[in-house]
């Protein structure tokens, strides 16, 4: 019997037919973007290219995004969603394991760069020139540089709360950093990479390696 409260159960109503259209639209044109980048980097990407792949009207696309650079930022959001999923979830699976835990986050952000078509490209072109998504993934402060060091230092709270705050914000902010200059410039033996950052943030952090 109803109390004459609302249901607490979610509204599971469709979209309306507009909304539904317009977010498989979007869906469809950061999949295209995604794969045109893959093949040829972002700076060979053409709004009437992906239209044509997405079977939108360039109109709808300016529409939904305002212009190339709205197209970027979607994608890079939408890779970087995906990724930060992952890496929570690496972290989470070592919980109350510093150092495993953090090696582990490294080595999935390294392999992710190197499985991804997507970040390959990107990284591909900047060793070779300069790619307009570049910095999107590095030097603006969103989404993926800012959300990697939130979600880190929110898991550094939880993992060594007894470490004062200031210095789990420094060793995340460590920690991403070299994790990303190693993404650009590769180490020799790419293999240590992940135990040489996590020795590196136990150290900021004041704690042993095998706590």
């Amino acid at each position: 019997m109803s109390d004459g409260h609302a249901s607490a159960t979610p509204d599971s109503r469709p979209d309306p037919p507009r909304v539904a259209w317009r977010k498989h639209m979007r869906e469809r044109v950061i999949t295209e973007a995604r794969s045109l980048a893959a093949e040829d980097g972002w700076d060979r990407v053409r709004v009437a290219d992906l239209a044509l792949r997405a079977d939108v009207s360039r109109p709808s696309i300016y529409k939904e995004f305002g212009d190339r650079a709205g197209i970027g930022r979607a994608l890079v959001e939408y890779e970087t969603d995906a990724f930060l999923i992952g890496l929570s979830a690496i972290l989470d699976s070592h919980r109350g394991r510093l150092a495993p835990a953090l090696e582990a986050a490294v080595a999935h952000t390294l392999e992710q760069a190197a499985v991804n078509p997507f970040i390959g490209a990107v990284l591909t072109a900047t060793r070779g020139s300069t790619d307009a998504l570049l910095p999107f993934l590095t030097s603006r402060p969103e989404p993926v540089f800012s959300n990697s060091r939130r979600l880190l230092c929110a898991w550094l709270g939880e993992t060594v709360p007894q470490t004062a705050e200031d210095r789990r914000t420094a060793a995340a902010d460590l920690a991403v950093r070299l994790t990303l200059s190693h993404l650009l410039l590769p180490a020799h033996d790419p293999a240590t990479t992940p135990r040489h950052i996590a020795r590196t943030v136990c150290a900021v952090l004041g704690v042993p390696e095998r706590n």
